[in-house]
């Protein structure tokens, strides 16, 4: 069955929710501070006339489940609120991809992101010339997901992700169709006017108004995600109006998991939404620290060594283990950087730029394996032996405590 690919909706439900770490663009590197700072290995190196320009091809990794990936893009308005970082725009909206369990064969192949949202990223992260990434092989870079793919029947748990600040979702590509052809529905949330750019359903791709703020404080960043993920979870559970296939989704079992900034709003979203049963923070500072006894659910950390260790350089994370209540694990890899659990670190070395110690795809691996068998025991009841301590095989994934 086709269907159009870009689906509208105005919406006036939301909740009220508490809304980190910064993100992880082409090149960027973070420091851990209350203000996000970002900067990028291509601003010291800028193209030049004479610069030789490379070709680009970007592909990542093919989903490792036994269903296809589909993919639809639908776009919600929330007419109950402004949006909160351009107020004169009007209503909040959001622009979310929606991948699903698909029947093998089905559908065609889906663009890794719009030529604006590509344009838009290009910008925001200093990317030169020289390197030989355009708009248009950037948007064309190969997802393995499919639009209008026949659904697989039955019911399947959803799991929203939320990429780091200043990232337009589609980092996320590869966690998001792996999830998915694991049997899962996943939802990538953008943040509107928070991001490098995501094209909305008026075809307008409008730039980041936050990303250059120095006085931007990270826990208003958590507290907009958390309430845009609980407005998305109402439209997709009430329903088929947000998203035709939305029948698809067991509303009873939901998780969410998050990069950088988006890590954070997954424990504030948990906090304020008990719908949201499992939560991931993969290498974000946590803005606020949760309280204990608020987080009494499952709870993933996954971090870079360097940084995220326990006794390491972010003291957010030893505060917020000691007060999670529920079944938790914190993992820290050896060798990764901040992008290595997003499709950015690959897609640079694709590039021919530099890349940390950790192979980049081996970090994808890593990240899909983990957070997948994270969700599996909390939110299908699959015991994973994976979680249960130190592997041969990913002798990078060090277990604290």
């Amino acid at each position: 069955m086709k269907r159009n690919r870009r689906i509208s909706t105005v919406a006036v439900l939301a909740l009220a929710a508490l809304g980190t770490g910064t993100g992880a663009g082409f090149a960027a590197t973070t420091t851990l501070s209350a203000t996000p700072v970002a900067t990028h290995a291509f601003d010291t190196a800028p193209a030049t006339a004479t610069a030789p320009t490379r070709s680009f091809q970007g592909t990542l990794p093919a989903p490792t489940g036994r269903y296809a990936a589909g993919e639809d893009v639908i776009h919600l308005t929330d007419a109950s609120r402004p949006d909160p970082w351009v107020p004169s725009s009007g209503p909040r909206q959001l622009t979310v991809t929606m991948v699903y369990p698909a029947v093998p064969g089905t559908g065609t192949p889906a663009p890794y992101m719009t030529l604006a949202e590509a344009a838009g990223h290009i910008q925001q992260a200093k990317i030169p010339a020289s390197s030989g990434i355009t708009p248009q092989n950037l948007s064309s870079v190969t997802t393995h997901a499919f639009d209008g793919a026949r659904p697989h029947r039955g019911k399947y748990p959803l799991v929203v992700l939320s990429p780091g600040f200043g990232d337009p979702r589609m980092v996320l590509t590869s966690l998001a169709t792996d999830l998915a052809s694991h049997g899962y529905v996943v939802a990538l949330v953008g943040d509107t006017h928070g991001d490098s750019g995501e094209t909305l359903a008026n075809g307008q791709t409008p730039p980041c108004a936050i990303c250059d703020d120095p006085a931007l404080d990270m826990t208003e960043v958590t507290a907009s995600r958390a309430l845009d993920v609980s407005f998305v979870i109402d439209q997709l559970t009430h329903g088929n109006s947000a998203w035709p296939l939305a029948h698809l989704i067991d509303k009873h079992e939901i998780g969410m998991a998050g990069h950088s900034i988006g890590g954070a709003a997954a424990a504030t979203t948990m906090i304020a939404d008990p719908r949201v049963l499992a939560g991931v923070d993969m290498d974000g500072a946590f803005y606020p620290v949760p309280m204990p006894g608020q987080i009494n659910r499952p709870f993933l950390m996954l971090g870079r060594a360097d940084v995220h260790s326990a006794g390491g350089g972010d003291p957010t994370w030893g505060q917020t283990w000691a007060a999670l209540g529920g079944y938790k694990k914190w993992l820290a890899v050896t060798g990764a950087d901040h992008p290595s659990f997003t499709d950015v670190d690959l897609l640079e070395e694709e590039a021919r730029l530099p890349t940390p110690p950790l192979d980049p795809e081996r970090g994808i691996v890593i990240t899909r394996e983990y957070v997948t068998a994270f969700f599996d025991q909390t939110l299908k009841g699959i015991h994973s032996p994976l979680l249960d301590g130190p592997t041969p095989n990913n002798p990078e994934v060090l277990f604290q405590y």
